[in-house]
């Protein structure tokens, strides 16, 4: 039997839908091209902001709790680990198709479940992930590459001869790299901004601000995206260079989503930067834009979502009647195990965070005390020093009035002289000794 193309409701979850970043991003370009073409697309994710309240404003239905569906979706399109399963628990009659983003966070982690019946990476990498997990079938993973909204991004740049202007695009970046800014200035490029999150300047509306620049540096979505604004791509990101995107890398870069492993090639050094800027040739970099434009669409990666989601459902129309309660349960049962340790592992380490803490606060207290009483006794000895000093400037004030009165009786000087001596011996000394006992700091 052959799915119909009617139109479907889909349930699509992701990590977070909070602040813009790829797979959120990725999550909304294509909820509302799906609903643009008559598709019905719902956003599950536990983690809402700003991201959500936009997909909202385009009328796309947002949700942080399962029980508030009442119909059931035709497919799940899952991102995300946890955020799948919970989805996937939730309507267990329902066919699921999984998408991994990433290589390294363990929420890519691909999930096994009777419903998960596909899965798709975003680039050759992801599918190494996939094709190295267990339970994973081969021939059950797609490879569809990142895609870029060519409706928004319409302005293309008409780049210079030579490069002025470049923008740094990245999440992870608080200020532009100094190794970045000083390449920029011995290159004769004048002007040197940067957008993301951690530098305060989130790009929410990417597509008014790329065509500005002649060179960005950039990975992954961000990368693509400058690149069908006409700008020159530097593939940058985490301290690393990826290098100059040409008509001879563009397809082994695509491949790899201008992402991680393009990115292990050398360190952010200024003189790499250098290198990489004298590979600008604005010809080459118009070239690059074009092919981005002809294959990298959105609509058409659509195309093939909507593919893999009939072939999907047409599948599991075929095996969902082979699937009884005992293999869910017995599926259900050793997902838990498998999550277990990593839970585990979680507490372990809040618990001994939390000791640490204990250990710190408990330090800091005892260190607060100790200065208190250093303090204290510091300030009982410049007290003593100071009654000491006044002892002194007394017996100063004697001793110069006893040699008046010596002068005044016309004692001969050897008497004088032995009396000071008497004097400084007797009392002077001592109360000089015990000063310096005080002004001596304690071992």
């Amino acid at each position: 039997m052959q799915a119909d193309r009617r139109p479907l409701r889909i349930l699509m979850t992701n990590n977070t839908l909070d602040q813009p970043a790829g797979s959120e991003l990725y999550l909304r370009d294509l909820a509302l091209s799906l609903m643009r073409r008559g598709h019905f697309p719902v956003a599950y994710s536990q983690s809402l902001g700003p991201v959500a309240d936009r997909l909202r404003a385009a009328t796309i239905p947002v949700v942080d709790d399962l029980r508030d569906l009442s119909a059931v979706p035709d497919v799940i399109h899952g991102q995300h680990h946890l955020e799948t399963m919970t989805a996937a628990l939730r309507f267990p009659q329902v066919p699921v198709t999984y998408t991994c983003h990433g290589w390294i966070p363990w929420q890519e982690w691909p999930p096994v479940f009777p419903n998960i019946l596909h899965y798709v990476a975003v680039d050759d990498l992801c599918r190494e992930r996939l094709l190295t997990s267990a339970g994973v079938p081969a021939d059950q993973i797609s490879v569809l590459h990142n895609f870029v909204d060519l409706d928004r991004f319409r302005k293309v740049r008409d780049l210079p001869d030579k490069p002025k202007s470049a923008l740094v695009f990245s999440n992870s970046a608080a200020q532009v790299p100094k190794a970045i800014r000083d390449a920029c200035t011995r290159m004769g490029i004048e002007r040197v901004d940067i957008v993301g999150q951690n530098s305060g300047r989130s790009a929410v509306h990417p597509e008014t601000i790329l065509a500005d620049y002649d060179v960005v540096f950039a990975k992954a979505r961000a990368a693509i995206e400058a690149m069908a604004s006409g700008c020159a791509v530097v593939v940058m990101d985490y301290g690393q260079l990826g290098g100059l995107v040409s008509s001879s890398n563009l397809q082994s870069m695509r491949g790899l989503n201008f992402g991680i492993r393009t990115l292990q090639n050398q360190l952010l050094h200024q003189d790499k930067i250098e290198r990489e800027l004298e590979r600008y040739d604005a010809s080459d970099a118009r070239a690059v834009t074009q092919w981005i434009r002809a294959n990298a669409g959105l609509e058409a990666a659509v195309d093939r979502w909507l593919e893999i989601y009939y072939r999907t459902i047409e599948r599991w129309s075929d095996v969902a009647g082979t699937l009884h309660d005992g293999e869910r349960l017995t599926s259900a049962s050793r997902y838990v195990s498998q999550l277990a340790p990593r839970v585990k592992a979680k507490e372990q380490a809040e618990h001994c965070k939390n000791l640490a803490d204990a250990d710190l606060r408990a330090a800091k207290a005892q260190m607060e005390r100790d200065t208190a009483v250093a303090a204290n006794n510091d300030a009982r000895h410049k007290a003593r020093i100071a009654e000491l000093e006044r002892e002194v400037q007394g017996l100063k004030r004697e001793l110069q009035g006893l040699k008046r009165e010596l002068e005044r009786h016309r004692f001969p000087g050897l008497a004088v002289r032995m009396a000071w001596q008497g004097f400084e011996k007797q009392v002077l000394k001592p109360c000089r000794r015990q000063i310096a006992s005080f002004r001596k700091p304690k071992s």
